[in-house]
């Protein structure tokens, strides 16, 4: 049987990279599936199509700023509207705005702390009712190595991550005793369409540095997301799991 059968998951950041392959992921278990997505609509939606017709199952993209909290709440209210409940919820959204902390602008710190932590908090308020109603969920935050160890020239981005894993055990401490988990997930070195077009020796030098000598898949973080999202795990929650190949040991 399918690990997410009968699920509906809402994934925040859906389009490309780690979010593209969690919606993917998600479907292939059997979850039926809501993704949002900031800018072009054509794009997504054809996302949308396509994947539902692949693996058919139910695939709905919603454009949505989840930095804003209006625009999060409505986006969690189509997904109930439409498929009468929301089991699991994916923090995914993330930017970068790299820059040594003397060269950062405070616009730069305000959009990767609006768009990697406020967000959590916007989603999460907004799918809390829900799932409250329901006594059930499955909340997923996407953190990074960064957020747990730091990183030069990531201030802001380490902030936000790290405001995540001190958010996630928060949120499992409140919500437990309604079998409501909320659990973070913090990816090492990914590689996505971004990592694609740096210097491949600066990207080998990378991986040298892992203990399984290779960068990460968007399928690794994904598969971690579907066992949080699955029953598998139904007795974790306030928890970090590192998917990086080692570089925390």
């Amino acid at each position: 049987m399918a690990l997410l059968a009968q699920k509906v998951a809402l994934i925040t950041g859906g389009t490309r990279g780690i979010g593209k392959g969690i919606v993917e992921r998600f479907l292939e278990e059997g979850a039926d599936v809501a993704f949002t997505y900031v800018s072009s609509p054509e794009k997504a939606n054809a996302q949308a199509e396509e994947l539902g017709t692949r693996t058919g199952r139910k695939v709905m993209a919603i454009q949505s700023d989840a930095g804003d909290m209006i625009s999060a709440q409505a986006a969690v209210d189509q997904v109930v509207n439409t498929w009468g409940k929301l089991d699991i919820l994916v923090n995914n959204a993330g930017i970068t705005k790299d820059q040594l902390l003397m060269r950062m602008s405070e616009a730069d710190w305000d959009a990767v702390i609006n768009t990697n932590l406020k967000s959590v908090f916007n989603m999460t308020k907004a799918v809390m009712r829900t799932m409250l109603k329901q006594r059930n969920g499955s909340i997923i935050n996407m953190s990074s190595v960064v957020g747990v160890q730091g990183n030069a020239g990531q201030a802001n981005y380490a902030a936000s991550k790290a405001g995540v894993l001190g958010f996630t055990k928060s949120v499992a401490q409140e919500l437990g005793s309604r079998n409501i988990r909320c659990n973070a997930i913090a990816p090492g070195f990914i590689e996505t369409e971004m990592t694609a077009s740096l210097d491949p020796k600066v990207v080998e030098g990378w991986r040298e540095g892992i203990p399984l000598k290779r960068g990460g898949t968007p399928a690794d973080v994904a598969n971690a997301c579907v066992f949080l999202g699955s029953d598998l795990s139904g007795y974790i929650t306030g928890q970090t799991l590192n998917v990086c190949g080692g570089m925390l040991t």
